[in-house]
């Protein structure tokens, strides 16, 4: 009896399938990655060279220090917390807190969390209205 020799044939690599799972981890890996460079992020702030609006009658200003002290309507606060800076501030506003103004007017050297302290006392407030005080160029030599 004489069989048929069977022919070898050379295995076969299909690649298809691994460069299928590569391109799904580089997609993974390329949604997932964080570009976070922040500490080189360069910006320039703006100046306002808008016209001075006289005092109205609804404004209460919020002066915060260098040191992140608060003072309602020139009368400085004994402590920093949210609480007793929204106390002051609904104090100051009385009934109308609908239509009262912040007036934020912060030092240039104010920490940032201080600045959002008084946003979030002024929400607690109930005071949904505010703006940010800011100079002319040439008005930081004149103080």
């Amino acid at each position: 009896m004489k069989f048929r020799s069977r022919r070898l044939e050379e295995p076969e690599i299909n690649l298809i399938p691994f460069i299928d799972v590569l391109l799904v981890v580089l997609i993974f890996l390329m949604l997932s990655t964080t570009y976070s460079r922040y500490s080189e992020l360069q910006i320039n702030l703006p100046t306002a060279d808008a016209e001075r609006l006289k005092e109205r009658p609804g404004e209460i200003l919020v002066t915060v220090s260098a040191e992140g002290r608060y003072a309602v309507n020139r009368n400085p606060l004994d402590g920093r917390s949210i609480e007793l800076l929204s106390a002051a501030l609904q104090q100051a506003a009385g009934a109308a807190a609908s239509t009262a103004v912040v007036v934020v007017s912060a030092d240039a050297l104010t920490p940032h969390q201080s600045v959002i302290n008084v946003l979030d006392a002024a929400r607690r407030a109930g005071l949904p209205r505010l703006t940010f005080a800011t100079q002319l160029p040439g008005d930081a030599a004149a103080r």
